[in-house]
Formats: C-alpha cells, structure tokens, sequence
C-alpha cells in the first residue's frame, strides 16, 4: 500500500482570519498527520531504504508499528472515526514519541473528550482581581500579568523599562513575530518563539474558534516562522526558565522568568523576571530600576557617560 494517496496537503485558508481549515474540522486528524510527520524511519527502527515520498512515516507504517489496521488509522486521520480508545491513543503516542504534555493534548482531541467541555466554559472576559493587582504594584522585579493568548493585561513600570512593549493591550506573540525592534531583544528568538507557539497550541488546546485565538492567528498567519512552528503541532507548558535579552541601555542580561498561576483567574499568569542573587544581571536590573523610577533625570541611556554595560 503506498503512503501517497492524492490527498492535498494541508494548508493555511487565505479566506479566513485562523488557523486551517482542515485543522478546525478535523483536529485528531491534522494533529495526527502533523506528528508523523516529524517522526524518521529511522527513529521508529524501520529501514530508510527507497525513495520515499512524504515527510517522515507512512500512514500505513504508523498503523502497523501501533498495532491497528491501515483502514482504521486512515480513518482517524480523514475525521471519519473521532472516538478511538484510550489504549489506541496510547499506542499512537508511543509510535509518534509523544510526551506527556502532548499526549494530554491528544486526549483532548477526541470527539468525547471531556476537556474540550472545559475549555468552551472558560471563556471569558480576563480581568485581574484586585488582589493580584496590589501585588503586581509592590514587586521590586520586573513582572507583568500575562491572558490566556499572551495578552499584556497589566505590567509593572520596570517590566516596561525591560521591554516597553509589555504594557496593557500589547501581546508577546505578535511583537515577537512581527516587530523587528522585539526580535532583536532576544539573541535566542529561534528558541524564544518555538516555546511560545508550543504554550499557545496547549492553551488554545480544541478552542480554535475563539474569536481572540482567530484574530491573533490571523495576524501571526502574516509570518512564515510562525506558521512554520504551528504547523508542526508542538504542545508544551512554559515552565521556569532563563531568558537572555540584549538591552539597548543596560546591554545582555539574563533572567529567571517564572509564570504563576492567579487565584480566581483561571487563564491569568503573573510573570515574573528575576536575575541571580548578587551577580551583574542584577546591577544592570537594578540600573534600569532608578532609570524607570526617576524618569525625569533619565536619558537615553541610564549607564553613565552613555556606555553600555558590559
């Protein structure tokens, strides 16, 4: 049985602000393609000998490495059968090498999936308690309060004197994609949007016809790195990690960037950036501090003489 069956790749819908159309009708099937896709022959322990025609493994050769009949996944993978067992999941992630966080979003996009329930109801308006705002306003760190797609909901003054970008209304996505002045912020923005795109694909999980998620995807459509990365289906929670920026004031600085959940406000993140304990990432913050905090007597720079930090 040939692994090429006439069937048109999937593309991105030029007539629709959003993500493909095949992924909106079908998301266990374009989800399914999609991770095949990044699979080799050789990591799945088949040789790799003849030409093959498509991008990683075959249709068929997923089906005989899980276990199950050819018809059946093809069936999957069309949208014609969107109930398939747990244990099939289960020998699908095996053979496609999904980890945790991307079996958990396989999970969801079966057609019973009780998370997909879930997620209809957590829409909403994202407003921040007052709570969380008052503790916003006394952290000495550069901190912001991020929605459910990136949306800058609210940020302190020396997030802003990091990125000015991190103000009210101002999404991370869209800069990060299409502003060039974001991009150079970040020496590592191959790494940076690559994290980003997997943490919107868990968000955004089966809800692909959010009107926030359409317009955002809309906009990011215009990006050939963006589309590139979703494409490939990524799924992963952002976690604690170090963020390395090259400041136009203060020059690169690496900092600790931590999500917190906020009580009360299911799809609200505090994020906070802080730098190392005594090291020069935390002068260079606390430079900017003073700069942001007396405004008046600030320049263009805060680094005496105009010199950047070293």
């Amino acid at each position: 049985m040939s692994g090429h069956t006439g069937e048109p790749e999937p593309s991105w819908d030029r007539g629709a602000a959003g993500p493909p159309l095949r992924e909106q009708t079908n998301p266990l099937g374009a989800y399914l393609r999609a991770r095949r896709e990044l699979v080799t022959p050789r990591q799945a322990g088949l040789p790799e000998a003849g030409t093959r025609r498509v991008p990683g493994l075959r249709r068929e050769e997923v089906a005989m490495l899980a276990g199950i009949s050819a018809d059946y996944y093809l069936r999957l993978e069309r949208g014609r059968d969107r109930n398939p067992s747990v244990q099939v999941l289960e020998s699908l992630a095996r053979v496609l090498h999904l980890d945790d966080d991307h079996f958990a979003h396989l999970l969801t996009l079966v057609a019973d999936a009780p998370g997909q329930r879930a997620r209809q109801r957590g829409r909403g308006e994202e407003t921040l308690p007052d709570g969380a705002r008052k503790l916003l306003d006394s952290l000495v760190q550069p901190a912001f309060v991020e929605g459910r797609y990136f949306d800058v909901v609210a940020s302190n003054a020396l997030a802003r004197a990091v990125d000015p970008r991190l103000d009210v209304g101002g999404n991370q996505l869209r800069d990060l994609f299409l502003d060039p002045s974001a991009q150079a912020l970040y020496p590592e923005w191959e790494n940076v949007t690559e994290c980003f795109v997997a943490s919107l694909r868990q968000s955004a999980g089966t809800d692909l016809d959010d009107p926030r998620f359409v317009e955002l995807v809309g906009q990011l459509s215009a990006s050939a790195r963006f589309r590139d990365l979703w494409a490939r289906h990524e799924v992963r929670g952002q976690r604690g990690t170090p963020l390395r920026i090259d400041h136009p004031q203060v020059g690169e600085l690496t900092v600790n960037r931590e999500r917190l959940g906020i009580g009360g406000a299911e799809h609200l993140m505090l994020v906070v950036y802080h730098p190392d304990s005594g090291s020069d990432d935390a002068g260079k913050l606390a430079l900017l501090a003073s700069a942001s905090a007396h405004p008046a007597s600030a320049t263009a720079n805060p680094v005496e003489d105009g010199a950047r930090v070293a």
